[in-house]
């Protein structure tokens, strides 16, 4: 197949690439050129930003899949769909769960209710505007790429919905943060309360699902394991039982407790105490799975995870989880 990927030089695009790659297709990528630019010399590289339209004119050829993990306003799919009109082939946009509206429910199914943006023509992204922009570049994907669009190629778009996204190279460091914590032993801190739900997908799944859907029909899933209930304390438990030395224990704090000390969950990442978040959590990939997902032993990824940063350490795009001093003064303060 030939494939157009947007980005592909950072973690999920990374990985979505080397799946493609591997299959023997051939692969453009088209990136800005300031993250790992040096990867994928089997690929071809076309070099440019996707905000300025001179730099995207410069994606020549017609495709059979194009691929994109880097829109975050709706005019990044728009304008996409107007320069490749018609050359992109099936488009496969990768969204977010940030996309439902708050609720205190179990979210069933791809069917719940979305969140509305107060300005719908905002393009600033933050806490407060992700999930709604992220709605709209679905909306705009059908716009452009589904029947009628001017990038109509017969197949509609492919939306994905994932959950947190786990594995080797993962810049945010979230999951990882907890994998390396554990490995080191001792007294863990862990954020109550443990029932929280949890759910991940790795990102070798994710890439997996993508060449399997290609040029194969669209529709929108959500990509998630394990299958509830699943917790956040079955996770830290995995993580003991997959990376912990002996002697590792697990002293878990309320969140109430927490929160009182302005504890955030960039200091405890995956860390969710609020029950419209966790609603999030909570995901029915019933549909994906029919349409092929395989979702990997929650021990595999926390290994994978480990071995890679035993050899080739992440840099963390930013400040990630407690330093050991505010740990122990931590729990020494409200372990009991």
């Amino acid at each position: 197949m030939r494939v157009l990927i947007i980005g592909g030089t950072q973690f999920v695009g990374r990985a979505v690439v080397e799946a493609y790659l591997a299959r023997g297709d051939d692969v453009t990528l088209f990136h800005r050129g300031r993250t790992n630019p040096d990867l994928f010399a089997g690929a071809r590289h076309v070099v440019g930003d996707r905000d300025l339209d001179a730099d995207l004119e410069r994606i020549d050829g017609d495709f059979d899949v194009t691929f994109d993990s880097s829109a975050y306003i709706p005019r990044h799919v728009r304008r996409l769909a107007e320069v490749l009109a018609g050359r992109g082939g099936h488009y496969i946009h990768v969204s977010s769960i940030s996309v439902y509206a708050p609720r205190t429910n179990t979210l069933d199914t791809e069917d719940a209710p979305v969140v509305s943006l107060e300005d719908p023509f905002t393009e600033v992204v933050s806490s407060s505007t992700y999930g709604g922009l992220k709605y709209l570049c679905e909306v705009a994907a059908h716009a452009g790429f589904g029947r009628g669009g001017v990038s109509w190629s017969g197949v509609e778009p492919t939306i994905i919905r994932p959950s947190y996204v786990a594995g080797p190279y993962d810049h945010t460091y979230r999951f990882t943060w907890w994998v390396e914590r554990v490995s080191r032993g001792g007294d863990v801190l862990a954020p109550g309360p443990s029932s929280n739900p949890f759910q991940v997908i790795d990102v070798r799944d994710l890439a997996d699902f993508v060449v399997l859907r290609s040029g194969t029909g669209g529709g929108t899933y959500h990509l998630a394991g394990p299958t509830p209930p699943f917790t956040f304390g079955d996770f830290l438990e995995e993580a003991r039982r997959v990376v912990g030395p002996p002697g590792t224990r697990l002293r878990w704090i309320g969140g109430e407790l927490l929160a009182a000390r302005a504890l955030t969950s960039r200091e405890l990442p995956l860390w969710e105490g609020d029950e419209q978040r966790l609603s999030l959590l909570t995901l029915d990939a019933t549909r994906a799975r029919d349409a092929g997902l395989r979702v990997r032993a929650l021990s595999d990824t926390i290994a994978a995870v480990h071995e890679h940063e035993r050899h080739w350490p992440t840099t963390p795009r930013g400040p990630v989880g407690l330093d050991e001093a505010r740990e122990a003064s931590l729990l020494a303060e409200l372990g009991a």
